[in-house]
């Protein structure tokens, strides 16, 4: 009995277990885990940033579109005369209807792709195919058989791997900033400007050239009393 189709809320809550550039890197993982009897229902692939690419194959002229018509012609007409023939009473009869359905297929189909041809206006003068391609393909797991599918495909445990990661979220020391050099450069991010103390500024005290405590403007006769 096939196991049911997931739902879209299952698949978003499945977390990634490796990440591949191609897709028969991921399919072989999978295939890995199918072999090692690891459920794979619990099991997606999921092509990441995907992009439609248009492959062009060649230059489209009248006799590529005659060998195109000509091959779809044949084909349709061999399964006409194929169908035909279930109702012929003797074996040769047999042979000259698919003959006959082989021919007139191929002639009609020659017809029909000059025929289309000559409908483009030679707007689209080129043979392409196109596809739907992904940057990367992520094989996603659901979280209760994260640690199974780690172990079947060899890889470290979840937690072991980010330890093994060095940090680099927390700033650094402020003797590593002062022995960075700067000049001409931007700083890292690693190094906040609040990490280094900035030195305090001492007040400057000012030195008044007559001793008067008061800071109010006095005149010439004023002053002279005052040194007097």
């Amino acid at each position: 009995m096939a196991a049911p189709t997931p739902t879209p809320d299952q698949i978003n809550s499945r977390v990634v277990l490796v990440e591949f550039p191609t897709y028969l890197e991921a399919q072989a993982a999978v295939d890995k885990l199918s072999d090692e009897r690891f459920p794979v229902q619990h099991v997606s692939i999921i092509g990441v940033d995907l992009r439609s690419v248009e492959s062009v194959l060649g230059r489209m002229s009248w006799g590529r579109a005659a060998l195109g018509g000509l091959a779809m012609g044949a084909w349709f007409g061999l399964l006409i005369g194929l169908f035909v023939s279930l109702f012929a009473n003797s074996e040769g009869r047999v042979w000259t209807l698919l003959v006959l359905g082989l021919l007139y297929g191929a002639a009609f189909g020659i017809i029909f792709g000059l025929v289309s041809y000559a409908f483009t206006g030679g707007k689209r003068d080129f043979v392409s195919r196109s596809q739907l391609v992904a940057a990367r393909y992520q094989v996603t797991v659901d979280p209760e058989v994260l640690g199974q599918a780690r172990s079947t495909l060899g890889l470290p445990p979840a937690g072991a791997e980010a330890a093994a990661q060095p940090s680099h979220s927390s700033p650094d020391s402020a003797e590593e900033c002062r022995r960075r050099p700067t000049s001409g450069r931007r700083p890292t991010p690693s190094c906040r400007c609040d990490a280094i103390p900035r030195p305090t500024e001492t007040p400057v005290r000012r030195r008044w050239r007559y001793p008067c405590r008061s800071y109010r403007r006095v005149g010439p006769a004023s002053r002279q009393a005052a040194l007097g």
